[in-house]
């Protein structure tokens, strides 16, 4: 099985703390898959959304224009259903919906030769709870610094 991460959603692990994380698939027109082959896609500002007809759908990631696309090319912002099982739809749209977590792409990779994306399902950290992990990081750094001064 062999795994090629094509792109990361960087942000999305500090502004939300990640309980679960699960792998999708995703509808995509030719030009998109050759777009996302050679990396022009943007997860930042994306999200994901569960609609009443029971269908994920990943929404404003950024899928660049194909170079060598024609007339037919893709829109860059337009929504894309997500592969899931149904028992996982429904499982995720109660989660959604009770407890006031959110679907976040985490990352976008090939596997097998198909493209893949992984979720996490999450709830938005508060501004305290972010500095926190920023004082956690860097006295992680400066004891990794006085470590590395003794060796």
């Amino acid at each position: 099985m062999k795994i090629k991460l094509l792109a990361k959603n960087r942000k999305a692990r500090f502004e939300y703390d990640i309980q679960k994380t699960l792998e999708a698939g995703i509808v995509l027109k030719g030009t998109e898959v050759k777009s996302i082959r050679t990396g022009q896609i943007n997860l930042a500002e994306s999200y994901c959304k569960v609609d009443e007809k029971m269908q994920v759908y990943l929404i404003n990631a950024h899928i660049s224009h194909y170079d060598y696309g024609n007339i037919n090319n893709h829109e860059p912002l337009r929504p894309r259903r997500l592969l899931l099982h149904r028992s996982e739809i429904r499982r995720l749209y109660g989660q959604l919906k009770e407890q006031g977590l959110t679907l976040i792409p985490l990352k976008i990779y090939l596997k097998d030769g198909l493209i893949k994306l992984e979720l996490a399902i999450g709830r938005g950290k508060k501004l305290h709870d972010k500095r926190q992990n920023i004082k956690k990081r860097e006295a992680q750094r400066d004891i990794g610094r006085a470590l590395s001064e003794h060796s």
